[in-house]
């Protein structure tokens, strides 16, 4: 028998199942609805009678509402699915996701008791889709803190409105992660705040896979996020260096400006151009820190994993907040040295934020010496609002990046 055939023979004995269990699992479903009064979610039902059907295992459970619901519809509740799950003991499901069901404090409690594992029954969970469901700071606080207990490798909570305030309160459940690897905030009205505290999270913990599109980061936040992988790209760059490394046209436009002494967002105030060494700016600065870190190395806490995939579309990325030019120069000062240096970098989405052209500029330029260096190739979506040349540019020296999320309408 060839390998092919083994391979083959041992993913049909994997998702192989008795059905009975699943029928077992839809009839107690339906009896915890009717009696919560709650309305049989069909994206569960169909599911459900397909594996049966199929004799297969039931993996990825979607609670969601009927496609065709109106206000006098019977509402779709959680509690009659955890209540199945524990009922149950059912440990196949891997995925499970939420998708428009409101959910109250009392609601995010029972899931995240559900998903810790600390004296607990063990449900092998791994990812968790909670979208567009109008949770709050609290049920975000509690839900971080079943991560650190949980065997979630993946989290989504994409199109709930909770700000910086959620963010602060996710991220305290994400201090030490060393499992969870994906997460995604996309449209949850986060502002520039939320940059620091999740930069802390991409360089510290586990999480290489960061979603951010539709938010409000602007170039602060943004600058903010990827400063430390940035810049700890650019270390290992430095001690292992595979070409020439090139000034990009951001950078030395920083430069000038500091020794004109203009006002930037970079400095915070004017040089004094008789005295440029007692007033650095924010570039200098990052140099006399790495240099630092070289003498005791030993002693600086190891950064986080490298980033792999980091979309941040539709941010407000531009040259029209308080930074003004300077803070877009910085930001793609920055991203430059990711794309340059990071080897594990695959995707990276920056469309829909007006850049400008000279930071396109710099982006095709890092790119360019990005392949040049044979790095795995890049996936990467810009605006198409620079001069074609440019764009036609990045498109050539860049893989295809394909995104699905979008915005959505708010919930009645």
């Amino acid at each position: 028998m060839s390998k092919k055939t083994k391979k083959k023979g041992r993913g049909a004995a994997h998702k192989a199942v008795d059905p009975s269990v699943l029928k077992k699992f839809l009839k107690r479903y339906e009896n915890h609805c009717a009696q919560c009064q709650s309305a049989a979610s069909p994206t569960i039902t169909k599911a459900l009678k397909k594996c049966i059907q199929n004799g297969s295992s039931y993996l990825r459970i979607v609670l969601s509402y009927p496609a065709s619901h109106t206000d006098n519809t019977a509402p779709v509740l959680l509690k009659p699915l955890l209540m199945t799950i524990r009922d149950e003991r059912y440990m196949l499901g891997t995925d499970l996701c939420l998708w428009e069901i409101p959910l109250s404090n009392q609601d995010a409690a029972s899931l995240a008791i559900l998903l810790e594992l600390s004296g607990r029954t063990s449900y092998p969970f791994t990812k968790l889709e909670v979208l567009n469901c109008g949770i709050d700071t609290w049920s975000v606080e509690r839900l971080g803190r079943a991560i650190k207990v949980s065997q979630l490798t993946s989290l989504s909570l994409d199109y709930n409105e909770f700000k910086d305030e959620g963010v602060q309160c996710l991220v305290h459940g994400l201090e030490g992660n060393t499992k969870l690897v994906s997460l995604s905030l996309c449209y949850c009205n986060l502002g520039p705040a939320s940059g620091t505290l999740l930069g802390r999270v991409l360089a510290e913990s586990a999480v290489s896979e960061l979603y951010l599109t539709g938010n409000c980061l602007q170039c602060l936040g943004a600058v903010d996020l990827i400063s430390a992988i940035a810049e700890h790209a650019q270390e290992l760059a430095e001690e292992k260096p595979l070409l020439e490394q090139p000034m990009d046209l951001a950078h030395q436009i920083l430069e000038a400006q500091g020794r004109t002494g203009i006002s930037t967002a970079i400095s915070g105030e004017p040089v004094d151009t008789e005295r440029p060494a007692e007033l650095p700016d924010r570039t200098t600065d990052r140099k006399i820190k790495k240099k630092g870190k070289r003498k005791s190395k030993k002693a600086a806490p190891p950064p986080g994993p490298w980033v792999r995939k980091l979309h941040l579309a539709d941010n407000g990325i531009d040259a029209k907040g308080t930074e003004r030019e300077a803070g877009v120069l910085e930001f793609s000062q920055l991203i430059c040295s990711l794309i340059r240096y990071s080897e594990p970098l695959s995707e990276l989405d920056l469309d829909d934020n007006c850049l400008g052209e000279l930071p396109a500029t710099d982006i095709l330029e890092a790119l360019t010496y990005r392949n040049k260096g044979k790095l795995p190739r890049l996936k990467i979506k810009v605006t198409a609002q620079i001069s074609p040349m440019t764009f036609k540019g990045i498109l050539k020296q860049s893989g295809k990046l394909k995104v699905s999320k979008k915005r959505k309408k708010k919930k009645r």
